[in-house]
């Protein structure tokens, strides 16, 4: 083997005896700081719970839930960890990009998920150009712009962890949900592509997709539609935004260093 062979293995190597000088088998994120945008909804909320219990200090993200993100802020402290809220409207590119220069307020970020995201419930020959246009610009334009700010802090540390979150539309697409499912399916694209890209550099680049979750997207539900939903799911229930959280925390812990470019889809067996 080469010198040019060995220096992935010997980055990674050397990352991770740096970072496990902080972890402990209970916190395995110790001394990681972690971004989730959309950290005040359902699954944001869970997913930035469950990184602070892996001891990593938590960047919340919001756009217009400040309530929510605070008491989340409030939650994450309880687990000893630094917290930062920021808001930002991710439809703008420069206050996407801002929230990683604002994070660096806690070091530097080891941990991004791009959690953010909008929906768009229509026949695609009523979708107006503008409709569409705003799902990919919070979807899929934003979380390029995050990773863009992001990967220079993750590529000088010679260790990141990404990851996306899409949905089982951007997998298989969803009818009525043109622009949502084309926006995930890129999301997932975009995944793939960087991973190929940024394997050798030590950072990982991942996508969970969840099936069915109970979250404000399914507040509409009547609850014949649910039993109907739940029959469909081999395991007999609606997801919970910690089902997700849990998917999260696998990929971005040491222990999936050899995890890269693969879409993990917590959707109890359900086969859309």
């Amino acid at each position: 083997m080469n010198q040019q062979q060995q220096q992935p293995q010997e980055q990674h190597e050397e990352a991770t005896a740096m970072r496990s000088q902080f972890n402990s088998p209970t916190r395995p994120l110790g001394g990681q700081v972690a971004i989730v945008t959309g950290a005040s909804g359902g699954i944001g909320q869970a997913i930035a719970r469950e990184l602070a219990a892996g001891g990593a200090d938590i960047v919340v993200h919001y756009h217009s839930g400040q309530g929510e993100a605070v008491q989340v802020a409030e939650d994450c402290r309880r687990f000893g960890v630094r917290v930062q809220t920021v808001q930002a409207d991710l439809a703008v590119p420069e206050q996407a990009a801002g929230i990683i220069t604002a994070a660096t307020a806690l070091g530097s970020p080891q941990i991004l998920v791009n959690n953010a995201g909008v929906s768009h419930t229509a026949l695609y020959v009523e979708t107006s150009l503008e409709a569409f246009e705003h799902v990919l610009r919070v979807n899929l334009v934003a979380p390029h712009l995050c990773m863009q700010s992001v990967l220079p802090h993750m590529l000088r540390q010679g260790y990141g962890r990404i990851v996306n979150v899409a949905s089982v539309w951007g997998m298989v697409g969803g009818a009525n949900e043109a622009a949502y499912s084309a926006s995930k399916g890129g999301l997932i694209a975009l995944s793939k592509a960087l991973a190929k890209e940024l394997g050798p550099s030590g950072v990982t680049v991942n996508v969970v997709a969840p099936g069915a979750i109970e979250t404000q997207m399914l507040h509409d539900l009547t609850e014949a539609d649910r039993a109907e939903l739940r029959d469909r799911v081999p395991v007999g229930r609606i997801g919970s935004p910690t089902d997700v959280a849990a998917a999260v925390a696998y990929l971005v812990s040491p222990a999936a260093s050899y995890v890269t470019g693969q879409v993990l889809s917590p959707n109890g067996g359900w086969q859309t």
